[in-house]
C-alpha cells in the first residue's frame, strides 16, 4: 500500500516521541530559569519559538543581566550553536526529496535531536518532507508548551535540580550517542572532545569550551579517517 503524507507523518512523529518527551522537563526547567530571571511569560516563549536551541537558551539565561550585555549574549549564542553549521551540511544532502525552498524552511526546526533522527532515517529510506515534518513539529510544539508551563509555574515547583530534572539534558544526549556508537573510533571521538571541553573550561571563561569540545571531536575524527583511508591496500 502506498505511503499517504499523514503516515508518513505518523511515523516520524512515533519514531521521535521518546525524545520529544524527554525534552518535556529541559523545556520547563528553561521556563523556570526565565521566570527567575524576570522574564515574562510572552519573553520565555517567545525566546523558544524564535531561537529554539536549548544549549544557547540556557547559557543566555547565565549570562542575563539588566541591562542585558547584548553582545555578550551574541557571542555565547554564536558559539553555542556554531555545531548547526556542521549538522546542516551533514543533512543537507540527504534532503533530495525535498523542494528546494523547503530545504531551507526545514533548517529552522533543526535541533541535536531532530538531526539525529533525520540521519537516522536516511541510513535506512529516503528521508521525506512528511517524515521530516513528524519529528520536528511535534518536537517543536512540545518545546514551547513546555517552556509555557514552566514560566507559568515560576518558582512555584521549586529547584528543578532536587527533583532531578536537569539530569534531563544529559539524559537525551547520551541516548543520541549510543544511537550512533560505532565502537572505538567513536570512544576516541567522545574522550577527544570531552577531555578538550572539561580542560577550557577550567581555564577559559565563557562557552568557548563548547567550540573547545566540538573542535576536538571534529579533529579526532579527521585523523581517524585519515590513518584508516591510509591502511587500505592501494
Amino acid at each position: 500500500m502506498r505511503q499517504t503524507w499523514f503516515d508518513d507523518f505518523r511515523g516520524g512523529a512515533l519514531a521521535t516521541l521518546p525524545l520529544t518527551v524527554a525534552v518535556a522537563p529541559i523545556g520547563m526547567i528553561f521556563g523556570v530559569g526565565a521566570a527567575a530571571k524576570g522574564l515574562s511569560v510572552a519573553e520565555a516563549v517567545l525566546m523558544s519559538g524564535l531561537v529554539f536551541a536549548g544549549g544557547s537558551q540556557f547559557v543566555a539565561l547565565d549570562l542575563w543581566r539588566s541591562p542585558a550585555p547584548w553582545f555578550a549574549l551574541g557571542l555565547a549564542a554564536l558559539l553555542v550553536n556554531i555545531r548547526h553549521v556542521l549538522l546542516s551540511m551533514s543533512l543537507g544532502g540527504k534532503l533530495q526529496a525535498f523542494p528546494v525552498w523547503l530545504r531551507y524552511v526545514s533548517m529552522l526546526l533543526l535541533a541535536d535531536e531532530v538531526w539525529a533522527m533525520a540521519e537516522k532515517r536516511a541510513m535506512a529510506a529516503t528521508l521525506t518532507p512528511a517524515w521530516y515534518a513528524g519529528i520536528a513539529i511535534p518536537f517543536y510544539i512540545v518545546w514551547l508548551l513546555a517552556t509555557l508551563a514552566g514560566a507559568l509555574a515560576g518558582t512555584a515547583i521549586g529547584d528543578p535540580r532536587a527533583l532531578g530534572l536537569d539530569f534531563a539534558f544529559t539524559a537525551v544526549f547520551i541516548v543520541l550517542v549510543v544511537g550512533f556508537w560505532k565502537g572505538r573510533e567513536t570512544g576516541v571521538i567522545l574522550a577527544s572532545s570531552g577531555f578538550a571541553a572539561i580542560a577550557v573550561h577550567a581555564l577559559v571563561p565563557g562557552a568557548w569550551y563548547i567550540a573547545a569540545g566540538a573542535t576536538a571531536g571534529i579533529i579526532a575524527a579527521a585523523i581517524q579517517e585519515f590513518l584508516w583511508s591510509e591502511e587500505l591496500p592501494a
